[in-house]
């Protein structure tokens, strides 16, 4: 699992690649700091190479999305293949996040 991310204007890119699951989340969860620190800016959490998303993962997106609202920002999860957008529509996640 690896998580990059890159800063365009006023945007936070987060780029996710690989499998999001319990092991990885410690790490992860350590990489996105700065997204938890936003302010006023438009978070995208690019999520084209994420293979699979545990609820470790889910936990760490839900916290950027309470901080970013926060922090007066706003959170856009893009590019989720078909597995995620399920598991994202069975917690409930769907209707917390603008997907694009």
């Amino acid at each position: 699992m690896t998580t990059e991310i890159k800063e365009n204007g006023n945007q936070l890119i987060a780029l996710f690649s690989g499998r999001l699951d319990t092991a990885a989340a410690v790490q992860t969860a350590e990489d996105v700091k700065p997204l938890l620190e936003a302010q006023n800016k438009e978070i995208i959490l690019e999520c084209e190479a994420l293979d699979y998303i545990s609820s470790s993962g889910l936990r760490i997106f839900l916290s950027i999305r309470k901080e970013a609202a926060a922090h007066g920002s706003k959170v856009i999860v893009r590019n989720i293949n078909s597995n995620i957008r399920q598991v994202f529509v069975m917690t409930g996640f769907i209707s917390l996040f603008e997907i694009e």
